[in-house]
């Protein structure tokens, strides 16, 4: 049995051609998503978040992951310091010098806390998560399976490796179960 994916009718989709959502995972009410976005397998987005960035940029989230209500993670930013910081219609043509734009790729079993902002340019590692109210600039480097919180974020501890793959193992194992089940 297949559990199909959940997406709240109140969540805005800007690109649905580019919105992939895999197995068992639940999107909330009140998400904004403006990139292409791929989402794995029983993830949770929870309410309001936005991902944003444009149709050229990709937000991805691995199996196994979450992001917490309120989670803001831009793709695309306007540099405050160099550029005008203002939407520009695409009939105007390109004015902006110096946008600060990558995609946003989170690998499995990570996690990111409440009313946190993750910037451009990113690539979470395998088990690493963030803790609410956090700041992660712009193509920041990650050591997998840590803890991190802050603004701007830095390191505050091992996260329990054995202990999470342990508990990933027998979910994977009631799934299989269930599925045996109700094929």
């Amino acid at each position: 049995m297949l559990q199909e994916p959940i997406v709240s009718h109140h969540v805005r989709i800007r690109h649905p051609e580019y919105f992939f959502l895999g197995e068992g995972s639940v999107v909330d009410d009140f998400c904004y998503f403006s990139t292409k976005v791929t989402v794995g397998r029983y993830c949770h987005i929870a309410s309001g978040c936005s991902i944003a960035g444009g149709v050229d940029r990709l937000f991805m989230l691995g199996d196994f992951s979450s992001l917490s209500s309120g989670v803001k993670v831009w793709c695309t930013s306007d540099d405050f310091t160099k550029d005008i910081v203002t939407i520009i219609p695409e009939s105007i043509g390109r004015i902006k010098e110096h946008l600060i734009s990558g995609d946003v790729i989170f690998e499995q079993l990570t996690a990111v806390g409440a009313n946190s902002v993750v910037m451009p340019c990113n690539h979470i590692l395998e088990g690493v998560v963030i803790g609410a109210l956090s700041f992660v600039p712009p193509e920041f480097e990650f050591s997998i399976w840590t803890v991190y919180a802050g603004v701007p974020i830095k390191p505050i501890k091992p996260r329990d490796r054995d202990s999470v793959l342990t508990q990933t193992e027998a979910y994977e194992r009631q799934i299989r179960v269930r599925k045996e089940q109700n094929p």
